[in-house]
């Protein structure tokens, strides 16, 4: 009925998600969110800058 997967190796992220402590999450999260933001606000920005010069 059911089929069994195969066990894979942990990964650092892996590891990281079950093991960090809340506040390290949320810090490394934050981080993540941060730099996410900025390359989308960059790449809005370049299409605006395309849209007025098109």
């Amino acid at each position: 009925m059911f089929s069994s997967q195969p066990k894979v190796a942990s990964t650092a992220f892996s590891d990281f998600i079950r093991n960090a402590p809340s506040k390290e999450k949320k810090r490394v999260y934050a981080k993540v969110l941060e730099g996410a933001s900025e390359r989308q606000r960059k790449q809005v920005e370049k299409a605006q800058e395309m849209a007025k010069a098109g």
